[in-house]
């Protein structure tokens, strides 16, 4: 056949062979589908995800009822006696919890990724013609849909309960806005995770052994002033109290330049480093 033949032709010839021939016939002349972009695969993939929450309504339960659990508990617990009032200690509280709240729900990324691979889901992203990055990256995006929501979530019970963001609705949005970028290069360490490790309860205990003594040990609930000498070195340093200071200034109406800068970098460096290792992992899997 020639390289001139129309594809009216190629149809032609196609009819009148038997099924087998006039299949290869039509595949072989007919012209390739173009290859889909980093973006249009990336967001394919997070759609993906998202359709998984669709079929599987309980795995919102971490971004819904958990996040006002938390709010409600810590509020009407520890708010009188370290603030004097709800009232007060929920407008210190309130940025904090989302942070930590929003923090702890990344593991589950890791948790998907280790069932994907268990179930021999990733064997076949392997051989599609698309960037190869695209299954984790879309994991991420379609997290932070769920982030989002958390947060959503969040602020609105706050608001109910006493929350008064003196930054407006500019302040929650830029505290939103860095919350999700941190998030998503937050995620990277457990894509890393959920590649290294053999099952979903092993990624659930390890992910668990770092998230609780990052969040637990930060001014998410108190000043670090308050803390012993040796602890506050801790907790100064570590960059989830950076972010709650970032999130927390940008609602209360201020820029706090410092935290903003350091919870910028803390992202990028997570996810230079621990992107680069889950995409080396990937590529050996």
């Amino acid at each position: 056949m020639s390289t001139t033949t129309t594809k009216t032709e190629l149809e032609d010839v196609a009819l009148a062979a038997p099924d087998a021939e006039r299949l290869s016939a039509l595949l072989v002349g007919l012209d390739r589908p173009p290859r889909p972009s980093a973006l249009l695969a990336s967001l394919t993939f997070g759609w993906r995800a998202m359709l998984k929450i669709k079929h599987v309504p309980e795995q919102l339960f971490d971004v819904t009822a958990f996040p006002i659990m938390l709010v409600l508990m810590y509020t009407y617990l520890f708010g009188g006696a370290l603030a004097g009032s709800t009232q007060e200690y929920i407008q210190f509280l309130l940025p904090g919890i989302l942070v930590m709240s929003v923090v702890m729900i990344t593991m589950y990324t890791g948790v998907a990724v280790n069932t994907d691979i268990a179930k021999g889901v990733f064997d076949r992203f392997r051989t599609l013609p698309i960037w190869r990055p695209a299954p984790m990256v879309g994991y991420l995006l379609g997290d932070v849909l769920r982030y989002l929501l958390a947060s959503v979530v969040m602020l609105t019970v706050g608001m109910i309960i006493g929350f008064r963001p003196e930054g407006g609705v500019l302040g929650v949005l830029a505290g939103v806005a860095l919350l999700l970028v941190f998030s998503f290069a937050f995620s990277w360490i457990w894509t890393m995770f959920g590649l290294m490790l053999r099952t979903e309860k092993s990624v659930m205990g390890v992910s668990m052994m770092v998230i609780f003594p990052l969040t637990f040990l930060s001014n998410v609930f108190v000043l670090p002033s308050t803390m012993p000498g040796w602890l506050q070195a801790f907790v100064n340093n570590s960059p989830i109290t950076h972010l709650v200071s970032a999130v927390r200034g940008l609602m209360a109406g201020d820029w706090p330049v410092a935290d903003l800068a350091w919870s910028l970098g803390w992202a990028g460096v997570i996810m230079l480093v621990f992107g680069a290792v889950t995409m080396r992992l990937y590529n050996r899997k």
